[in-house]
């Protein structure tokens, strides 16, 4: 059997779908919202029967799925099935057993993991990475996560915590970042940290476009309505991306010169951006990278959209139980 269930959890929505892990088609996806303020246990049952749906309406046996792999946004306990700390999520899912739960409720085996880990998987697998030996993945949005995979294999490191590429300090002297850390590259080139920028610029009276873009309503100033104005000429808002994309550059460096991967491929909610962000970037990294031949090195925007997270979730499932 090949095809196994993949759940990716969202602060607000969860999918889930039945995935070939062979071609990474996905049968069949569906989505429920997580209303996440019910608690972990209401979350859980969601999930289960969820998973039950999918398997009912694309004619598949449940109790024939080899296994289910679920992408939780978070610090997790690889081996025991665990949420650490989901801090999006009301209660931060605090030591939640959660694959023994799916399992109990659901009967099949269950592996979790990283949610931008499954990203990376994925797209190492059937995405912008398929043919790499090696790749890095960044998720770019609210915050910055990300994976690293060899020959089709995450890297896991210690506890699942390899490829937190959003926590390497840029500089030593920078912003606090929520993980306790100071000048964190997500302190400079995520959602907020963008939005910042462009609050800032307003506030200061630059002449700029990007307040009245939204009637001077600064709630309602985010990384997209930059870019709007910087599509129409704004020079502020064509520096603030200007900015963001160097430090995203700074970073990509980085993990060029430790991993010398063949991919770097980047996703998330502010990959929408683009060339904005990613032409500053590769500036970035031409002229720090002296070490590497670059030219054997590509970075590039991520294939699968928002599908990869049960994509990868599922073939996660697949590697940790295969099917026999």
């Amino acid at each position: 059997m090949s095809v196994y269930l993949g759940i990716d959890l969202g602060g607000t929505k969860i999918a889930a779908a039945a995935v070939d892990v062979r071609t990474g088609e996905r049968l069949l996806q569906l989505i429920v919202p997580t209303d996440a303020h019910e608690g972990p246990a209401a979350v859980i049952e969601r999930m289960a029967a969820l998973a039950a749906q999918v398997c009912t309406q694309a004619n598949l046996a449940l109790e024939h799925i080899p296994a289910i792999g679920i992408g939780v946004p978070g610090v997790i306990d690889l081996e025991r099935g665990v949420t650490v700390l989901l801090p999006n999520l009301p209660s931060g899912w605090r030591n939640v057993p959660l694959a023994a739960n799916i399992t109990h409720l659901t009967g099949r085996p269950t592996a979790i993991i990283n949610d931008a880990r499954a990203f990376t998987l994925a797209e190492a697998t059937f995405g912008a990475g398929r043919d790499a030996p090696s790749v890095v993945g960044i998720t770019l949005g609210t915050g910055i996560g990300g994976g690293i995979a060899f020959n089709g294999r995450l890297h896991l490191g210690i506890d699942g915590t390899a490829g937190e590429v959003g926590h390497m300090t840029i500089d030593p002297y920078g912003p606090r970042c929520g993980c306790g850390n100071r000048g964190c590259l997500e302190t400079f080139a995520s959602g907020p940290s963008i939005t910042a920028m462009g609050l800032r610029a307003v506030a200061q009276g630059m002449t700029t476009q990007i307040g009245a873009l939204v009637d001077y309503d600064l709630n309602k100033i985010t990384p997209g309505v930059i870019a709007r104005a910087a599509e129409n000429g704004d020079t502020v808002a064509r520096e603030i991306l200007q900015r963001a994309g160097s430090y995203l550059g700074i970073g990509i460096a980085n993990l060029i010169t430790i991993f010398s991967p063949e991919r770097i491929v980047i996703g998330g909610g502010l990959s929408r951006l683009g060339e904005w962000l990613l032409e500053p970037a590769r500036a970035e990294v031409t002229a720090r990278c002296h070490l590497t031949p670059l030219d054997r090195v590509q970075i590039m925007l991520a294939q699968l959209g928002g599908e990869a997270g049960v994509i990868g979730a599922a073939v996660w499932a697949a590697q940790r139980y295969p099917a026999r």
